[in-house]
């Protein structure tokens, strides 16, 4: 099943269970997917988006609710801070499993190994083997910092 259906049945499992707040969000996650696949089709050989398409609009509204959040807890607002907490945790249910820092070093490591890398200026070699094996599984920042360090050392 793909992760499209997933978010169509729990939009479905969340209407018969009236939970607004899920309903919301999974509505709005649906409703990105439909906007980015209606923005694509401007060429004739336009594909429906993939797993990896939805999964990539999933992380991005990810992100933009954890900067809200932090906008909103610096601004003392725990009323939006809450609605965005919880959003955060029900995309997240739809995102496969993040991997263990030990998991994340042991890509890094195998990927510094696989691209010869040697010191900063094959950061670029290294991330770029690393993205597509950990897209949606680990924060891209922190892999960033990670893969800093294992080339500084």
């Amino acid at each position: 099943m793909s992760l499209l259906d997933d978010l169509k049945n729990a939009q479905k499992d969340a209407m018969r269970a009236k939970d607004k707040v899920r309903l919301g969000t999974i509505r709005m996650a649906l409703s990105a997917v439909k906007q980015h696949e209606i923005d694509g089709r401007t060429n004739a050989d336009y594909v429906a988006l993939d797993d990896d398409g939805v999964l990539a609009i999933l992380i991005k509204m990810v992100k933009q609710r954890k900067d809200a959040a932090s906008q909103y807890e610096t601004a003392g607002r725990q009323d939006l801070l809450d609605i965005e907490q919880a959003e955060i945790v029900i995309l997240q249910e739809f995102m496969p499993k993040a991997l263990s820092e030990e998991e994340l070093d042991a890509l890094i490591v195998e990927a510094m190994q696989e691209s010869g890398a040697s010191g900063m200026q094959d950061m670029g070699k290294v991330m770029g083997l690393l993205k597509p094996k950990v897209q949606g599984r680990a924060d891209m920042g922190k892999l960033s910092g990670k893969i800093k360090a294992k080339l500084n050392s």
